[in-house]
């Protein structure tokens, strides 16, 4: 009997466990949607605030039944402003790809300003023509 009240112990452990980090989670999405939301006044964050901190478990199902569409919606939209941000980022890090054309207009002009001698240009402008025809 004593195995069988130690297995039940556990499984209620864990449950209990389950439940307490998924409510943390849930809390933690809610605070961070607080401040997200720029619709609401700062009143209304601060009345919703008290109320997680004195009834959490009843504010936090109201709020996600109240606002769940809403925080979808606002955390889709940092998403994909931060998506943006970084494929922004990404295309003025890489720059813009040269074409051959344009790299044997480069050399041509360091060719003509003296910065390189004829075989360096010759060579510049073969390996371009090789990447073009790859």
């Amino acid at each position: 009997m004593h195995f069988w009240s130690s297995i039940v112990d556990i499984l209620w452990w864990s449950l209990t466990v389950f439940v307490f980090v998924a409510y943390l989670m849930a809390l933690f999405s809610i605070i961070s949607d607080l401040f997200r939301d720029r619709a609401l006044n700062g009143f209304a964050k601060a009345v919703w605030l008290l109320f997680l901190v004195f009834l959490p478990f009843l504010t936090a199902l109201v709020y996600l039944i109240v606002r769940g569409k809403g925080m979808g919606e606002r955390a889709a939209q940092q998403s994909a402003a931060a998506q943006s941000a970084a494929e922004d980022y990404v295309r003025s890090v890489a720059g813009t790809a040269a074409t051959p054309t344009d790299e044997i207009e480069r050399a041509k002009r360091l060719f003509d300003a003296g910065a390189i001698s004829e075989t360096e240009f010759t060579s510049l402008k073969q390996s371009a023509l090789r990447r073009a025809s790859a």
